[in-house]
């Protein structure tokens, strides 16, 4: 037996509004509080969480960005001769996505969306490494390079396998005794609830799917660490769209040309462009200015929200809509998906959840970034008992 383990268990989406009335998990993590999430998609939401730093300092926000002289997509634009029928097609567009991503030795995760082929070679992708391995972010250290520069050994979730098979791994490396901190990492809520939304009936026999998980991942830990602090977290919650916005087709009836005058990457939530004529920015600002169903961020706002990028690297000009509302068409799908994240993080459905067995949590644990710092504590804790260093004999004096 050794002494201790910090298991940090990430669902993700399971947002404060989720699991703030449900049972989910309170008999083995009683404790629970609300967390401010960052603004963004998880590609944003994660490195904060494994950094500890936000969108700004780290550089890992949106995944396309209009990069032409860094894109790795030109050789695709000649698939723009293809019917729609095709390339629009989820089947089409993940394989093509598989075997590019293989193609450019992409690390982390990766998704052609629904980028037009006619412009793909406007843009670059983001997230070339894998968030979850040492040097993983596009700038700075996170948690798995802190471990390693100190020697503490740790399990990590591998994002290609199923949840189940990453469960199994973390088993058998507690079973072994080998490891001082540990990150479990379950995606599939987040799937399920774009699917389906977020008080669909599937929602139950998920958390409860999870509870059982949890069951016996504890029931491992304790069979070979004294003590177990459990921490169950999440990066955002996820709200139902019921108003879709066609912004495109907005934009698109000003006549302004795409790729010369302007370029745009249109998320689910929010548009983010860039301009090369002084009157396609005028004209197409004063154009978002009137649709109701969002507005342009200011400065001040994204400076506060810890994404203003003085490079404007990911966009010049930001629109984000209001919670509830899916930009579609968009390049991120053509077709409307039933729930959505990625709105201000005030909305009420953008909120984390933080689940623990751990009283005394620092009450200025509040954000999602701030989880780094109880990921730090705790892998220090649990080396620094599992391993005692050895005092020096001693000698007897002659």
């Amino acid at each position: 037996m050794k002494p201790i383990l910090p298991l940090f268990v990430f669902i993700d989406a399971c947002g404060w509004e989720i699991i703030r009335d449900e049972p989910f998990a309170r008999a083995v993590a009683p404790h629970r509080r609300r967390l401010r999430s960052v603004f963004g998609y998880s590609s944003a939401c994660i490195p904060s969480i494994l950094s500890g730093r936000w969108p700004v300092e780290h550089r890992n926000w949106c995944y396309f960005v209009y990069d032409p002289p860094r894109s790795p997509f030109r050789a695709l634009r000649s698939l723009r001769w293809l019917p729609s029928a095709l390339t629009s097609r989820r089947r089409f567009r993940r394989w093509l996505s598989k075997s590019l991503k293989t193609h450019l030795k992409f690390r982390g995760y990766f998704d052609l969306y629904n980028i037009p082929f006619r412009h793909i070679s406007l843009f670059d992708f983001t997230e070339k490494k894998n968030p979850l391995q040492p040097g993983g972010l596009n700038r700075g250290p996170n948690i798995f390079d802190y471990l390693q520069d100190r020697g503490i050994a740790y399990h990590v979730s591998d994002p290609v396998r199923t949840e189940s098979a990453n469960l199994d791994a973390l088993v058998r490396d507690i079973a072994a005794e080998q490891i001082d901190f540990a990150f479990l990492y379950w995606p599939e809520l987040d799937g399920l609830m774009h699917r389906v939304g977020n008080t669909a009936p599937d929602i139950g026999p998920q958390l409860r799917r999870y509870e059982q998980g949890l069951d016996r991942l504890l029931a491992a830990a304790h069979a070979h660490y004294d003590d177990v602090h459990l921490y169950v977290f999440s990066d955002h919650g996820m709200a139902n769209c019921d108003r879709l916005l066609d912004l495109r087709a907005t934009i698109d009836a000003l006549g302004w040309q795409m790729g010369g005058d302007y370029a745009v990457v249109y998320d689910s939530t929010m548009a983010r462009f860039w301009f090369f004529q002084e009157e396609a920015r005028r004209e197409i600002t004063e154009c978002l200015e009137r649709v109701p169903q969002g507005h342009v961020l200011t400065d001040t706002e994204l400076a506060d929200l810890g994404a203003l990028f003085p490079d404007r690297y990911f966009g010049e000009l930001i629109f984000l809509v209001e919670e509830g509302t899916l930009i579609v068409p968009s390049h991120m799908g053509e077709r409307p998906i039933r729930a959505m994240h990625g709105y201000h993080p005030d909305a009420p459905h953008s909120y984390a959840s933080l689940l623990t067995n751990q009283p005394d949590t620092p009450s200025d644990i509040t954000a999602i970034p701030h989880v780094f710092k109880l990921m730090v504590r705790e892998a220090n804790l649990a080396h620094a008992r599992n391993h005692p260093v050895n005092p020096a004999p001693v000698l007897a004096a002659s």
